[in-house]
């Protein structure tokens, strides 16, 4: 940590965003670092079992992806600092990153400390995340082609991923634990008219169960108090997502979600400050776009830079 260093940009997070941020940085001649509170860079990408749907690297396991992005970038030279961002505060038209292992000054601020899926906190849910779990169905899906899966979730994304799989899967099961989806009418239409979905109303996971991979999921009906078992071969898993912008909140703004407000340029409502990949609110969220919204990112924070010294 270099408390007296006057960085022209950090960048807070070292998921795809992030590192595709690092790339372009250094590339750009950039005085930049990365920051992020584990020394293991990928983000979520290191939970996902498989990627097949990065452009040139079909089939590589997510951490072997995210090996490959931090090599990349340890060759360029970025530089890698270890520690938890707990806030920003501007002084004297720079950025103070606060840090707990102390402050961290910049010219400019890339924002990129992701996001999280909302867990259902189960019995099996951990032990089996890459193995039949997984929180994103169209990165996921098409590895259980004409097998029977079930999506947890009566939202949007919910439908949407039931939608989704009920045109690669044999069997769809859509497990709400309320007697109606809260899903754009729609969206709803579409689900029902599909002949291999099932909503199994007013019911919760229990378990998901298996031993090297899901097997089955073990329901409680909430009006009969009763158990039952369902046969799967997978579980996705969509009650929501957290953006990790609690450490922001206030000084850029957000929406009702905590995503943080940003267009395709990914400046924010504070000049100097950018935000790239999961914790940004736009329509779609996956690896190839959070990488593009880290080289976007830059792109702003240079044209930034770049009047600041005229």
């Amino acid at each position: 940590m270099m408390e007296n260093k006057i960085y022209d940009l950090l960048i807070l997070g070292s998921g795809p965003a992030g590192m595709g941020a690092a790339i372009y940085a250094v590339r750009a001649g950039l005085e930049a670092a990365v920051v992020d509170r584990s020394p293991v860079s990928g983000g979520q990408v290191l939970n996902t079992y498989e990627v097949d749907n990065y452009l040139g690297l079909p089939g590589l396991s997510g951490g072997d992806l995210s090996d490959r992005f931090r090599e990349h970038a340890n060759q360029l030279g970025v530089e890698f600092i270890t520690a938890d961002v707990q806030g920003i505060v501007e002084e004297q038209a720079r950025y103070a990153i606060q840090t707990d292992k102390g402050n961290l000054t910049a010219k400019t601020v890339i924002l990129a400390t992701g996001a999280s899926h909302s867990m259902l906190g189960v019995p099996g849910e951990k032990e089996l995340a890459g193995m039949g779990v997984s929180y994103c169905a169209t990165c996921d899906g098409a590895f259980y082609r004409k097998s029977t899966v079930a999506v947890v979730g009566g939202g949007d994304a919910a439908v949407e991923d039931a939608i989704f799989l009920a045109g690669i899967c044999q069997k769809v099961y859509l497990i709400h634990r309320r007697d109606q989806l809260r899903a754009a009418d729609s969206l709803q239409k579409k689900l029902l008219s599909l002949e291999n979905v099932e909503i199994i109303w007013d019911s919760e996971v229990k378990a998901i169960l298996g031993s090297e991979e899901v097997e089955g999921v073990e329901l409680y009906h909430n009006k009969s108090s009763e158990h039952s078992r369902r046969n799967v071969n997978g579980v996705f898993v969509a009650v929501g997502v957290v953006p990790a912008t609690n450490a922001f909140q206030g000084f850029v703004e957000m929406d009702e979600k905590g995503y943080i407000i940003a267009d395709e340029t990914c400046a924010t409502s504070r000049e100097g400050i950018f935000a790239a990949g999961d914790i940004r609110k736009k329509p779609m969220r996956q690896i190839v776009t959070a990488v593009a919204d880290g080289a976007n990112a830059v792109h702003s924070a240079q044209e930034y830079l770049n009047t600041k010294k005229n």
